[in-house]
């Protein structure tokens, strides 16, 4: 009964949420930790906790598919994961090789236009790995409706590493400027995967750090971040709604805080720059406080010259 009572409470929250939730992330990242805690607190190997974090993983195509979610990019294995057992690392790659084919042959994934792309050092993967990504990525190169990336293999330290070094090769053979080292420059230099900045990261297990994961998307994105207790097979659609939201707030505080700085311009600026801050200030009208942006109306200048009194005369 109480179980019962439960997954209504649960039901009624999430539907309130959605009411609540408008405009919501376009990529979420991922961090999915707590597989093997999960494993331990039931009595299991770890090996079970991946797998039933793998489900939870299939479920999170799916909410993102129905909240409008047009990326996602699952942290699926990092660099310092192979400092893991053996038993336990050949075990997740097995895991990994499986559930690359399995995706790619879902009905799902095609009905919904999936492409799945992996990103990291790939080449350390053992061979079957790289046949699975292979082949997952191939059954679905053509579509664009919604990317899944895999992180594989990653770390965003060496990441950046790799493509400062493809600069420095770049500048010391003469093929590029140093004057035209940008932001177009070290973003060509990256690992292949990644359309669009990462607007969402969550973390579950309790943790609030975001381990190394992906810092030239995220963190140049001012992205916002998402740490829950729930070990990642304990994720729910709730979890993610919540996490959205606290995504919709963080957004919401940024335009703020822009709204009330422009304000601030406004006051301070001189009647040459007051159209163009003015301007500015027009675009976040609506975060500021009832009456603000009114109160900010050009005040009509002194007249200083003669004035006669008596136009009659």
């Amino acid at each position: 009964m109480l179980r019962r009572v439960s997954r209504l409470g649960t039901r009624v929250y999430e539907r309130l949420l959605e009411r609540e939730l408008a405009g919501g992330p376009t990529h979420v990242a991922v961090i999915q930790d707590g597989n093997r805690r999960y494993a331990r607190s039931r009595g299991e190997d770890a090996t079970d906790g991946h797998y039933a974090g793998a489900e939870t993983t299939e479920a999170m195509l799916e909410w993102c598919a129905d909240l409008g979610v047009e990326e996602l990019t699952l942290y699926a294995f990092s660099t310092e994961n192979f400092d893991r057992p053996p038993e336990e690392r050949e075990q997740l790659f097995d895991l990994i090789a499986e559930k690359l084919r399995t995706f790619a042959e879902r009905e799902e994934v095609h009905d919904r236009e999936v492409r799945i792309r992996a990103i990291g050092e790939l080449d350390r993967l053992p061979g079957r790995v790289r046949e699975a990504i292979d082949y997952a990525e191939e059954r679905t190169r053509e579509y664009d409706q919604f990317t899944l990336n895999v992180a594989l293999a990653y770390g965003g330290r060496a990441e950046l590493l790799s493509a400062a070094r493809d600069v420095t090769r770049a500048v010391e053979s003469g093929d590029l400027d140093p004057a035209d080292v940008d932001v177009g420059v070290v973003e060509e230099r990256l690992y292949e995967g990644p359309a669009r900045a990462v607007d969402l990261i969550i973390r579950t297990g309790g943790d609030e750090r975001t381990s190394n994961f992906l810092p030239w998307h995220a963190n140049g994105n001012e992205a916002a971040v998402f740490f829950c207790s729930p070990y990642w097979p304990e994720f729910r659609r709730v979890d993610f709604l919540r996490a959205i939201r606290t995504y919709q707030h963080r957004r919401e505080s940024w335009r703020r805080s822009r709204a009330e700085r422009a304000a601030a311009l406004v006051r301070a600026f001189g009647d040459v720059e007051l159209a163009e801050a003015r301007r500015v200030l027009s675009r976040f009208r609506e975060y500021l406080p009832s009456g603000e942006f009114e109160q900010e109306k050009p005040v009509e200048p002194e007249r200083t010259e003669p004035v006669d009194p008596d136009p009659a005369d």
